[in-house]
């Protein structure tokens, strides 16, 4: 199944702070700001468009249960994480299942922008944190 990059996650301690060096500095566009209280996200972020590329900016609401906390914690701000876009999440699944590659079924969801997503198993792919996510009911194009 073909796999497209869709977006970059970076945590950030400060959302502001982050919007404004990703759109003043680089020249990006800020898309969207929403907060997110779901249970494994508890965060608030920043879609920034810059040409064409999403960056995610990732700031966690709750510094002990928030993913993006523990992992501030143990690695610092910076990349989280890479997201593919495929052509049907539940395939890709089945697909990674054939090949030995878990996911974190705690993480699926669907986003505010009706984005399916899951991501894999950092066991499994090298310690990289990779989100696989489709959608099913828009052109990417036109949503997030």
């Amino acid at each position: 199944m073909k796999k497209t990059l869709d977006h970059i996650g970076i945590a950030v301690r400060r959302l502001d702070e982050g919007v404004q060096f990703y759109t003043e500095v680089l020249g990006g566009e800020l898309f969207d700001r929403y907060r997110s209280e779901a249970t494994g996200v508890e965060s608030e972020i920043a879609v920034i468009d810059l040409d064409g590329s999403r960056i995610e900016l990732l700031m966690p609401t709750n510094n002990s249960t928030s993913p993006i906390a523990r992992f501030m914690k143990q690695k610092g701000k910076g990349v989280h994480h890479v997201a593919y876009v495929v052509d049907n999440l539940d395939e890709a699944i089945k697909e990674l299942e054939q090949q030995n590659i878990r996911v974190m079924e705690d993480t699926r969801r669907v986003n505010k922008h009706g984005r399916r997503l899951i991501y894999l198993n950092p066991a499994d792919t090298e310690g990289t944190i990779i989100e696989y996510c489709d959608y099913p009911e828009s052109d990417k194009t036109t949503v997030e």
